[in-house]
C-alpha cells in the first residue's frame, strides 16, 4: 500500500471512530426506555416518542383523530397514561374504529384526556401519594374527572369512573414536556 492510500485509509477510520464516538456520546447523554420496540428520548416530546412506539399505533391514530396532537407536543408538563395496542383490542369490537369517526371526535376526546394528569408525576411520586392515602390516591385528569392509584406488591395499578383496573406495565418514560406510563387496559370516564 502507497503512503496515499495508507492516509487515506487512517482518514476514514479516524472519521469512523470520531462519528461512532459521537452518536454513542449522545445515546450515553439520554438515559431512553425502550417502548414498543424504540427507545423513548427524554429530549423528545410526547409525540416524537408516541409515533415511534410499534406498540402505541392506535393510540397515536386516536390523538390524532380527536386533534390533540399539537396539544401533546406543547410545553406541559402532561403524565400520560398511555394504553398499547392490546389495550386497545380488549374494547368491544368496533369501539375504537366508531370512536376515531369526526361525529364521535368530543367522545374519543373526553377518552383521550381522561389518560392525562396536568403535571409530570413520576412514579415513585405515585407510589408516595398512595402511601400517604393509606392505600389509594386520587388525582385529578385534564378531562376533569379523578382517577384512583393504587398498589399491590411491586405492581402500580389505576383505576376509572367505571371500576376498571389497568396495570402500569412500563413506568416514567421520560419526556422532554412530561412522563409516560404504559398502561396495559383503556380507562374509560
Amino acid at each position: 500500500m502507497n503512503t496515499r492510500s495508507t492516509i487515506a485509509v487512517f482518514a476514514m477510520m479516524t472519521l469512523s471512530f470520531a462519528f461512532s464516538g459521537n452518536v454513542a456520546a449522545q445515546s450515553m447523554k439520554e438515559k431512553t426506555v425502550m417502548v414498543g420496540g424504540a427507545a423513548m428520548y427524554p429530549s423528545k416530546n410526547i409525540i416524537e416518542n408516541a409515533v415511534n412506539s410499534k406498540d402505541h399505533k392506535t393510540l397515536v391514530a386516536a390523538v390524532k383523530a380527536a386533534g390533540l396532537v399539537e396539544t401533546l407536543q406543547g410545553a406541559g408538563p402532561f403524565t400520560v397514561l398511555a394504553p398499547t395496542d392490546a389495550a386497545f383490542a380488549k374494547l368491544p369490537k368496533g369501539t375504537v374504529e366508531n370512536l376515531v369517526k369526526p361525529e364521535n371526535k368530543e367522545m374519543l376526546t373526553k377518552i383521550l384526556t381522561y389518560h392525562v394528569l396536568a403535571g409530570k408525576y413520576n412514579a415513585k411520586e405515585i407510589w408516595a401519594a398512595v402511601k400517604a392515602g393509606n392505600g389509594m390516591s386520587r388525582m385529578k385528569t385534564v378531562q376533569g374527572e379523578e382517577l384512583t392509584f393504587w398498589t399491590k406488591g411491586k405492581n402500580l395499578y389505576v383505576k376509572d369512573a367505571k371500576g376498571n383496573s389497568a396495570k402500569v406495565t412500563i413506568a416514567d418514560v421520560n419526556q422532554s414536556n412530561g412522563v409516560i406510563h404504559v398502561i396495559d387496559t383503556v380507562l374509560m370516564p
